[in-house]
C-alpha cells in the first residue's frame, strides 16, 4: 500500500499562493496555444527503440502526481518498466489475453468499431518502446500509524492523474498509446504489486517510429462535445 501523511482533527490550511491571474487576452491567448499543443498529440502504435532519458519520465510523473484526487489521498502507482526481459514477458502475457479477446470475448460490433484501428491482437510496441508504465489504482492508503484507510473516487482519481501524465508526456516530445488488455491482472504478479492496488492501463511511451503512420480520424467539434447553458 501506498504510505500518506494525512492532518488529525482540525484540518490546516495555508494561504494560496501558487494562483497566477493573467489579463483576459492572455487567458485567451494560453487556452488556445495550449488547445494547439494537445491537438498535435497522437496515439501511435509504431514506436522507435530511442532511448528517453528517466529524468523526463521522473519530472511526467510529478506533474501527474499534482492531479486532484478523492480526499488528496492520491490513490496511484506508477509502475514504470524499462528492463527488456520484463517488456518481453509483459507483451507475452497480454498477447494472451488479446487473443482470447479477438478469438473469443469481442462482440462482431466491437471488432468493427476497432477495425479503423487497424488493431491486432500483436503487440509488437510493448517491446519497441522505451517505457511502459503500469497504472495502479489503490483500494486503501495506509497512514503515519499503520492503519488503512479506504480510498474513494479510485477510478476517477486515477484516470484525472492519467490525463495529466498523458498531456506531460506530449509536452515533453514523447508519444503514447493507452494499451488495456483485459483482465490485467498479470501486471500486479510481473511487477510485485500487492493484490490492493487494480492496473488501470498499461501506457506505452517513447519516441515516434520514422515510418509511423496514424489513423486519419477527427475529433469531434465543440458542439458536439459541450453546452452551455
Amino acid at each position: 500500500m501506498s504510505k500518506l501523511s494525512f492532518n488529525q482533527g482540525t484540518p490546516q490550511f495555508i494561504p494560496l499562493s501558487t494562483y497566477r491571474a493573467y489579463p483576459p487576452e492572455e487567458m485567451e491567448q494560453r487556452a488556445r496555444a495550449f488547445y494547439q499543443e494537445l491537438s498535435r498529440r497522437k496515439t501511435i502504435r509504431e514506436f522507435a527503440s530511442t532511448p528517453v532519458s528517466r529524468e523526463v519520465i521522473e519530472q511526467c510523473l510529478l506533474a501527474a502526481g499534482t492531479a486532484p484526487s478523492g480526499a488528496n489521498h492520491q490513490p496511484w502507482h506508477f509502475a514504470v518498466v524499462s528492463d527488456p526481459a520484463l517488456k518481453h514477458k509483459i507483451r507475452v502475457e497480454a498477447e494472451i489475453e488479446e487473443r482470447e479477446f479477438y478469438e473469443r470475448r469481442a462482440p462482431q460490433e466491437w471488432k468493427d468499431a476497432l477495425a479503423p484501428l487497424g488493431t491486432d491482437s500483436n503487440k509488437p510496441f510493448l517491446e519497441d518502446a522505451p517505457y511502459l508504465i503500469a497504472i495502479f489504482g489503490q483500494k486503501s492508503t495506509l497512514m503515519d500509524d499503520g492503519t488503512a484507510v479506504k480510498n474513494y473516487y479510485v477510478p476517477e482519481s486515477v484516470s484525472i492523474a492519467t490525463g495529466f501524465l498523458i498531456a506531460a508526456l506530449h509536452h515533453a516530445g514523447l508519444a503514447t498509446l493507452t494499451h488495456t488488455p483485459s483482465p490485467m491482472g498479470f501486471l500486479n504478479e510481473l511487477l510485485g504489486r500487492p493484490d490492493n492496488e487494480k492496473p488501470y492501463i498499461l501506457l506505452v511511451v517513447g519516441h515516434p517510429a520514422s515510418d509511423c503512420m496514424v489513423p486519419n480520424i477527427k475529433k469531434k467539434p465543440l458542439e458536439q462535445i459541450a453546452s452551455f447553458l
